[in-house]
């Protein structure tokens, strides 16, 4: 087998920068899942349409649309570092502010979908930069190992820590989950800034290079790659059925099994629990069966787990789903990230990474919008159900990639779609 295998990869440094990325990715994501299990719950308190309930969700996805090439263009040709620090200051200023208005009795659903989109607009020039600032911090080889501890210690925070947190935060202020949020930006921003790493040296643009030619280099490289084109066309998939999952689950406890937003609480605790668990054995699925066959792996089981949610009516069948998705869901995201930094040219991995993101999260809005109106004329199981059958067409879809090896993609290698050994 050509190429670096994944039991052979070593474990990244704190040292270096890396322990500061990993501080500032987790304190971030603990504010992040405040604000992302408080914000339906206040939307639940605004309206009961299940329509515009998927709307606040859709909003949170539609930038990609509209920006993420844009955003990973961006992201190849600035300093990541400022380019994060600055958007995490931007973005805790503006929570905070969303934060004061629900404060002062001023929440509406219109400022729901307004902070949602303004926020993920941010969202796509910090987490393209992020992904591309990485393999400048580790070796390329333990980027597995590092995308593992940064998810794991992303979930640890914001499942484990903010879940439980939140009727809590809820009971002393509306407010409070967003103030908590703006904090966890502004640190996180402190933090980046502090990271004394040298912008990457890059080659000259060709005279009249312009973004748009970029772009479409790093979609081509996207749509060449004989492993990364399969894996995007099933993320894709699985977008359409989580966004669809994810922004009528709130009613689906609620209102279908007739629990409260404790109920709700706990259903995103256990899938932190479960995603823990998928971060301590990502790696060993993928020494055992390879990257590409991991998320074979992932998606099979995420189905079973979508089917047990959408047809046993217990709290304690969604729980043992929730944990299922958790687990399998962190499998495959670390190890589809891993194969896309490994198989992009370092000079391209912010196009690269924006136009895997740009075309797998489109599905999400769309997903959202289609489970609001699936759960109102089917009922409230039925986008659990449609998310199985999407998983069940994204497995199907990963078969070519998962019957190749994959080599490793040198850092400077001018073949981008260098071909896996069969």
């Amino acid at each position: 087998m050509t190429g670096v295998e994944a039991g052979q990869a070593p474990a990244p440094a704190w040292r270096g920068g890396f322990g500061r990325l990993w501080s500032a990715a987790v304190i971030s994501r603990l504010g992040d899942a405040l604000r992302t299990t408080a914000l339906p719950l206040l939307a639940v308190r605004l309206t009961d349409e299940p329509l515009v309930i998927a709307s606040v969700t859709a909003c949170s996805y539609l930038p990609w649309l509209l920006f993420g090439l844009l955003g990973g263009a961006v992201a190849d040709r600035v300093d990541q570092r400022r380019a994060m620090w600055a958007v995490d200051t931007a973005r805790g200023l503006l929570v905070a502010a969303f934060a004061l208005a629900v404060g002062l009795g001023h929440a509406s659903i219109p400022l729901l979908l307004a902070l949602a989109f303004l926020l993920t607009t941010l969202q796509t020039l910090f987490d393209n930069a992020s992904t591309a600032m990485l393999p400048s911090l580790v070796p390329r080889a333990a980027l597995g190992s590092a995308n593992a501890r940064l998810m794991t210690g992303q979930q640890l925070a914001g499942g484990l820590l903010a879940g439980p947190c939140v009727p809590l935060l809820l009971g002393a202020g509306a407010f409070m989950p967003f103030a908590a949020d703006a904090g966890t930006y502004l640190l996180a921003a402190a933090l980046v800034a502090s990271l004394r790493i040298r912008p990457p040296e890059r080659e000259p643009r060709p005279t009249g290079s312009t973004l748009r030619a970029e772009i479409a280099e790093g979609l081509r490289h996207l749509w060449r790659d004989p492993v990364l084109r399969p894996i995007c066309v099933a993320t894709l998939l699985c977008n359409i059925g989580m966004g669809a999952l994810i922004a009528t689950l709130v009613l689906h406890v609620t209102r279908w099994l007739h629990a409260g937003s404790t109920a709700y609480a706990a259903a995103m605790t256990v899938y932190a629990v479960g995603s823990l668990a998928g971060g301590f054995v990502a790696q060993r699925i993928a020494r055992r069966t390879g990257r590409a066959r991991a998320l074979l792996l992932g998606g099979s089981v995420q189905v079973a787990a979508l089917l047990l949610m959408g047809t046993v009516r217990h709290l304690g069948g969604l729980l043992v789903g929730m944990l299922l998705l958790g687990t399998m869901n962190m499998v495959w995201n670390v190890n589809q990230v891993t194969l896309m930094q490994q198989r992009s040219p370092e000079p391209m991995i912010g196009r690269i990474a924006s136009a895997f993101r740009t075309a797998s999260t489109s599905g999400a809005p769309v997903g959202a919008l289609l489970g609001g109106a699936t759960a109102r004329a089917f009922g409230l199981n039925a986008p659990a159900l449609l998310a199985a059958l999407l998983f069940t067409l994204a497995v199907a879809a990963l078969i070519p990639a998962g019957k190749t090896d994959v080599p490793v993609v040198a850092p400077h290698d001018s073949d981008a779609s260098a071909h896996a050994t069969p």
